[in-house]
């Protein structure tokens, strides 16, 4: 059956489910996932090939059956707000069964691995920042010489403050949490300062907010980053590490500490980049009367983050996948907190 223009149909590349639709219902059929909506049936994908289900409305049913057969096959089901916020994660009970590598990374906050690791995470976010900053300037050096100057200006601007954050000594994460939250907020705003010269943002567009974003460009960017969280949860958990357990961002009860910790490795070149990309090939942004996107502005900003986790970049000397990247990092927090590898190198991205 043709599915609906309502739907999105997981291109076999891109292993995520994605049901957007409300009062649609998630089955198993044989060793399928059904998303049906009446008699009408709107998707379905094989579990072999599934990476991940993320819902992305209220009102969906998930029925027992489906989600005992993605736990048998470790497939973790995500439930994602309209604003980006994560609601639940369901994953099998098995993933969370490790313990040596939980203990490691309990010990590391009250250790020098806890600070290598916190001082990398936004090491990785400032050194992307300035990485999309000069790709974006590159392409004005000969039509517009004078912004490719301005952006180079502050490239090297976000770069001075990872010069900061490199110097920062100390022994624990926790000695250093104030000061690299400042050096990483002082970057920021060189970022967003240089983002606003080259991405048709509405003129009145007051800059980046993160909770209760009341404009269409920052609840789509809340929106990105609640798809890539998903990701990041999962390679977290994959790698037999604690979610909650992380080193820059404070531990709080409910708050996924460890994957807001990486996550900032990744928000630059799965996110920002995506989303700017369509806000400057014209996608229209569109935001309800509760400010939170609409189904259509949701499904569009699903399809482009999916897509551009399957797009390579350079890692280890090799292409892969973002989505895998993601996966290695989250393995290399893990052996380094074990004492199996050396040391922790952030990914950054090279445009």
């Amino acid at each position: 059956m043709t599915p609906t223009p309502n739907s999105i149909t997981p291109n076999p590349a891109t292993p995520y489910l994605v049901v957007d639709q409300f009062g649609a219902f998630v089955g198993r059929h044989s060793e399928r996932l059904q998303v049906r909506k009446g008699n009408e049936l709107l998707q379905e994908a094989p579990l072999f090939n599934l990476e991940g289900v993320i819902i992305a409305s209220h009102g969906v049913a998930l029925s027992a059956d489906a989600i005992t057969a993605c736990a048998d096959a470790g497939i973790p089901i995500h439930f994602v707000h309209a604003s980006g916020r994560i609601s639940a994660s369901i994953f099998s009970a098995g993933l969370t069964g490790t313990i040596q590598t939980r203990r490691a990374q309990l010990e590391a906050a009250h250790t020098r691995h806890g600070f290598t690791l916190a001082k990398a995470f936004a090491l990785g976010k400032i050194s992307n920042q300035a990485a999309l900053i000069r790709y974006l300037a590159k392409y004005r050096k000969g039509i517009k010489p004078d912004l490719h100057r301005e952006l180079k200006q502050r490239a090297d601007e976000v770069m001075a403050c990872a010069a900061q954050l490199r110097a920062l000594s100390g022994h624990t994460a926790e000695e250093i949490r104030l000061q690299l939250l400042s050096i990483e907020g002082h970057a920021a705003e060189k970022y967003w300062e240089a983002i606003r010269l080259v991405v048709h943002v509405p003129s009145d567009w007051k800059g980046r907010s993160g909770r209760g974003a009341t404009d269409p460009v920052n609840a789509a960017l809340n929106y990105g980053y609640g798809i890539l969280y998903s990701q990041v949860e999962r390679a977290i958990v994959l790698a037999g590490l604690d979610p909650y357990a992380g080193f820059i961002h404070a531990d709080r009860p409910g708050k996924p500490s460890l994957v807001l910790d990486l996550v900032e490795e990744f928000r630059v070149p799965v996110v920002d980049r995506t989303i700017f990309a369509m806000i400057n090939r014209g996608t229209k942004l569109e935001i309800d009367s509760e400010n939170l996107l609409v189904q259509k502005t949701r499904r569009a900003i699903a399809e482009n983050i999916l897509a551009r986790l399957d797009k390579p970049e350079c890692y280890e000397r090799k292409k892969l996948a973002l989505r895998h990247i993601i996966q290695y990092q989250a393995r290399h927090i893990a052996t380094f907190l074990r004492g199996d590898r050396a040391g922790y190198k952030p990914f950054i991205v090279r445009w």
